[in-house]
C-alpha cells in the first residue's frame, strides 16, 4: 500500500483531531514490531473523544491522508472484520508553534534604539 503524504489544509487541526491523531502514534509506538494499527474503538479509548466524534474524524483524516489504513483483524465485538489505522507522518507536537513573545529587554532595546535616533 502506498501511504499518501498529508495535504495541507485551510485551518488547523482541533483538538478532537489531534488527541485521535495523538492515540494512533502512541498506539503505533507500542506495536513496532508488529507493524499493527489500532481498531476505530482502541483510537476512541485511548484518545478519550467521544465514538460519533472520533469516527466521523478518522474517516475525514483518512481522506486527508493523515492516517492510513494499514489492515484488518476480526474482533469479538463484530461480524466482519474491522479496519486498522496508522498515522502517515510523524508525532504532533504537543502545541502548534505560536511566534516568540517579545519580552521586556526587546521594549528596552527598542526604546533605546527610538532615543537615539
Amino acid at each position: 500500500m502506498t501511504q499518501a503524504t498529508p495535504r495541507p489544509t485551510g485551518r488547523p487541526a482541533g483538538e478532537c483531531h489531534l488527541a485521535i491523531l495523538r492515540a494512533a502514534h502512541a498506539v503505533r509506538k507500542e506495536r513496532l514490531d508488529a507493524h499493527q494499527g489500532a481498531t476505530l474503538a482502541e483510537l476512541v479509548a485511548r484518545s478519550q473523544v467521544g465514538y460519533k466524534v472520533a469516527r466521523a474524524l478518522v474517516g475525514n483524516m483518512r481522506r486527508s491522508g493523515h492516517l492510513a489504513k494499514v489492515g484488518e483483524v476480526r474482533v469479538q465485538y463484530r461480524n466482519r472484520p474491522v479496519a486498522l489505522y496508522a498515522p502517515t507522518a510523524a508525532a504532533p507536537s504537543a502545541a502548534p508553534s505560536a511566534p516568540p513573545q517579545p519580552g521586556p529587554e526587546h521594549l528596552g532595546q527598542a526604546l533605546r534604539a527610538w532615543v537615539s535616533h
